[in-house]
């Protein structure tokens, strides 16, 4: 049973905008933690984008600036905004969702974001 879905990748240019998309339900539900991974070739997986249940925000460094999360918590969906994309964005990006009070977590499977003239 998938847990989270998620959308929006794709290839762009450099300078271009993308919007991904994280829907969680069934036993994801309802999400507590909400944030982006990201996981390019040769590299570890490093967190992008946490967004609290109250709405908290981080960010990496690396996106300040560019990137901006957002849930919406009645849905249970979290978003990622990706302005100014630079080729060092491109990954495979990942959902993942904490259960509200649990230590549940769960995954996307992962979406595609290459950058690339």
């Amino acid at each position: 049973q998938v847990q989270l879905v998620e959308s929006g990748g794709g290839l762009v240019q450099p300078g271009g905008s993308l919007r991904l998309s994280c829907v969680a339900s069934g036993s994801a539900r309802p999400a507590g933690v909400m944030a982006w991974y990201r996981q390019a070739p040769g590299k570890q997986r490093e967190l992008v984008a946490r967004v609290e249940s109250n709405g908290n925000t981080n960010y990496a460094d690396s996106v300040k600036g560019r990137f901006t999360s957002s849930r919406d918590s009645a849905k249970d969906t979290v978003y990622l905004q990706m302005n100014s994309l630079k080729p060092d964005d491109t990954a495979v990006y990942y959902c993942y969702v904490r259960r509200l009070f649990s230590n549940a977590d769960y995954w996307g499977q992962g979406t595609q974001v290459t950058v690339s003239s």
